[in-house]
Order: structure tokens, then C-alpha cells, then sequence
């Protein structure tokens, strides 16, 4: 069938009036969201460092859109609960959730079933990264990460680490450290890194890595010994601790960086113009003065970005970290 130009224009004109109702309330809800408070769940429990971080940010980014962020502690199991119950909002950006390597990553390899995808998210940006530390005990004698190599080296199974549980970031890195280098060091995981830290401190486990928010601290104390950081640069608060891959080259660390990243997702099918608004308004908040400044003393190192760039560097770890757990045979379960 074909139409003459009369009735051409009037299908487009009906169509361009049809685009422009479509298009309204997109604009509208635009224009209204937020009406009423936002839920940020952290799927880790009050006083941690993510706590710390949606904490720290919350009375900025309401500031910003004019109502309440309402912070909903959610832990328990790797921090599947709190996202598994994210990822079964509504989609209508009521509900946000602080994200990281283990919800997002290591759960998908470390879990044969999961009650969620990371595919149910859409991600809004990142937020910022822990930089994490190589530590001993004082007491354990050693004082240089190339001493600590050496020794594993020497003595395979002779050592143990702590770790704040099975899949933690903390967890991955040592695994990584291992895979490198060739050696066999016995994990010791606990529920949290405060649990960790106080066996680290009496001596019962030898070394641990630990965050910057819960290792800075203790370092200063000298209740624990900085011997490396997994950052690709030394880090400011710790300028005379070296990079692993300064001082591990001939172990094969050439390169090595793992972080404990924080990110924010909101449920698939959040409508789009609501996750770009909350990305820039995310990225402003992190960048206000006071509000940076409060979590760089932390040690949080803060990484402003939106939610595609965020959604690369996930595949970008996933294909790798899931490769790594599966050769050395990691499980949760």
C-alpha cells in the first residue's frame, strides 16, 4: 500500500505528536524526582568502611537533589542479602546501592547459584577505592615485602594470612600475590576485618592485607607493620611504604594493583535520565571540598566517573578475576 504526500504528512505530524506525549513525562519526571527519600542500601554493616563512605556522602548528594538518603544497612553473606534485595527494587530510582568487587565481581565465580545477577544493575558510576596494604606483625620479624617473598618462597605452608572473609577483596589480592609468585600460604578467613586485624595484632595469624580505612590507623600505632601497598603508586598517606611492584619484580609482581572499589547501581530498567542525573549529581558531590577531603583522610582514594565507564571496567574484571578463581580452584562454598 502506498500513501499520497497529504496523508504522509499528516502520519508525521501524528507521529511527531505522538513522540512529543511520549517524551513529556520523561521530561516531568525529570523535574519531580526526588519526591520522597531515597533508600542507599550497603549491603555491609554499620561502621565499615562502605558504611563509612554512603555515610559521608548521603547529607551532600540530599543536599544536592533536595530530600533525605536514608542509609539502610543490609549485611550478611558476602553482602548478597542487602544486593540481592537491591536488585528486586522497583526500578524508579527510589532505591541505590553501594556496589563493589565482591558483589559485582568475585560472587559470580566464588557462588555456584546466586539469587542475583550483576546484570540486574544498572551502574551509576564509580565513587571511590580503598587502596590496599601488605602488613605483618612487628613481632612476626619481618621488615621488607622482599624478605616476606623470600621467605614464602622458602618455606611453602609454613605462614598463614588473615583475611576479613572468603571473597573479600582482601581475600582476592593475597590469592593474586600467590598465583604470582608460586607460593602456598595458609587463608585464615574471618567474619570482618576487625576480627582479622585483632588476631593479626596478637600475634595468632602473621599478616593480613588490609584497606587503607582500617590499616591506617593500626599502622600509625605501630600496632602493625606496612611492608607494601597494592596500588601502581606509593599512596600519600603511607609515602615511604613501596608499591609491590617496585619491590616484587623478580617475583613476577611487574604491575600488580588490586583496590577495593565502591561503585553505585540503581535497579535495571531505572529510566535513563533519572541514572544520569544521579550520576552527575554523585560526581559533584564527591568533588565538594569537604566532603573529599573528609574521605581522602580515611583513605579513601575518590574516583568520580559515570555509569558506562563503570560497566567496562566491571567486564574488564570480571573476564580476569573469574579466570584467576577458577584456575586456583577458590570456592565459597
Amino acid at each position: 500500500m502506498t500513501c499520497s504526500p497529504s496523508s504522509r504528512r499528516a502520519v508525521l505530524k501524528a507521529g511527531g505528536a505522538l513522540a512529543a506525549l511520549s517524551l513529556a513525562p520523561l521530561a516531568a519526571r525529570a523535574d519531580v524526582w526526588p519526591s520522597k527519600p531515597i533508600r542507599w542500601i550497603v549491603a555491609y554493616p554499620a561502621g565499615g568502611g562502605s558504611d563509612f563512605l554512603a555515610r559521608q556522602l548521603a547529607p551532600q548528594l540530599g543536599k544536592q537533589l533536595g530530600q533525605t538518603l536514608v542509609i539502610d544497612n543490609r549485611p550478611g553473606a558476602a553482602g548478597i542479602i542487602g544486593t540481592d534485595m537491591a536488585a528486586k527494587a522497583a526500578p524508579d530510582g527510589y532505591t541505590i546501592l553501594t556496589g563493589d568487587n565482591g558483589a559485582m565481581v568475585f560472587n559470580g565465580a566464588m557462588y555456584k547459584k546466586l539469587p542475583y545477577d550483576p546484570k540486574d544493575f544498572t551502574p551509576v558510576g564509580f565513587m571511590a577505592r580503598f587502596p590496599l596494604i601488605l602488613a605483618v606483625n612487628p613481632a612476626s620479624g619481618f621488615t621488607s615485602a622482599k624478605q616476606l617473598l623470600d621467605e614464602l618462597k622458602k618455606s611453602p605452608g609454613k605462614y598463614s594470612y588473615a583475611s576479613p572473609g572468603i571473597g573479600s577483596p582482601h581475600h582476592m589480592a593475597m590469592e593474586l600475590v600467590k598465583d604470582r609468585t608460586g607460593t602456598f600460604v595458609v587463608h585464615v578467613p574471618y567474619r570482618g576485618t576487625a576480627l582479622a586485624l585483632q588476631d593479626v595484632i596478637g600475634g595468632q595469624v602473621p599478616m593480613m592485607v588490609l584497606d587503607t580505612a582500617a590499616g591506617l590507623p593500626q599502622i600509625r600505632t605501630g600496632k602493625v607493620k606496612a611492608l607494601a601497598v597494592m596500588s601502581k603508586r606509593r599512596i600519600p598517606s603511607l609515602p615511604d611504604v613501596p608499591t609491590l611492584d617496585e619491590v616484587g619484580r623478580a617475583y613476577g609482581l611487574q604491575g600488580f594493583e588490586v583496590t577495593a572499589w565502591q561503585g553505585l547501581f540503581v535497579p535495571k530498567g531505572t529510566p535513563t535520565d533519572l541514572v544520569s542525573h544521579l550520576s552527575a549529581e554523585v560526581n559533584r558531590a564527591l568533588l565538594t571540598p569537604e566532603v573529599k577531603a573528609r574521605l581522602e583522610d580515611f583513605g579513601l582514594e575518590v574516583l568520580p566517573s559515570d555509569g558506562p565507564a563503570l560497566g567496562m571496567f566491571i567486564q574488564r574484571e570480571t573476564q580476569f578475576w573469574h579466570t584467576l578463581i577458577r584456575d586456583r580452584k577458590l570456592s565459597a562454598e
